[in-house]
């Protein structure tokens, strides 16, 4: 299970994600990611500016589009938050990012070494994996 510290929670993250993320995206997964060191203006008065800048903090959300049945929705977040939670433990993801995981219809036929391939292709493009 994804621990708690690189989960986005709080609806101030997800705003800031939606507003000023950018989109990046492959055959079955898309993917909104915001570096925080571009966007100091829009941290929190209360928390250090440092310690912010340093967090990874991840997303996923699986609508209706990829099935109407939360089991097969349950199932492709589960392997996208497994493949993440291996990323991070290995220490191949680097710090200063929030990303969000919006997989596409076509996941639900894809089995876990594929999800796993397609997800490190897809930060390996945008520069997060290390």
């Amino acid at each position: 299970m994804l621990q708690n510290d690189n989960r986005l929670k709080k609806k101030r993250d997800f705003d800031l994600i939606i507003k000023h993320g950018q989109w990046a995206g492959d055959i079955f997964i898309n993917l909104k990611w915001l570096e925080l060191a571009k966007i100091r203006e829009f941290f929190p008065k209360k928390d250090d500016p440092n310690k912010f800048e340093k967090q990874l903090k991840l997303a996923f959300s699986v609508g209706l589009k990829v099935d109407k049945r939360a089991v097969v929705r349950n199932r492709a977040r589960r392997q996208l938050r497994e493949v993440a939670r291996l990323l991070i433990k290995d220490g191949r993801l680097r710090d200063g990012f929030y990303l969000m995981f919006v997989p596409k219809p076509i996941i639900k036929e894809k089995n876990y070494a594929e999800i796993s391939q397609e997800v490190e292709l897809l930060l390996r493009k945008i520069k997060i994996l290390k």
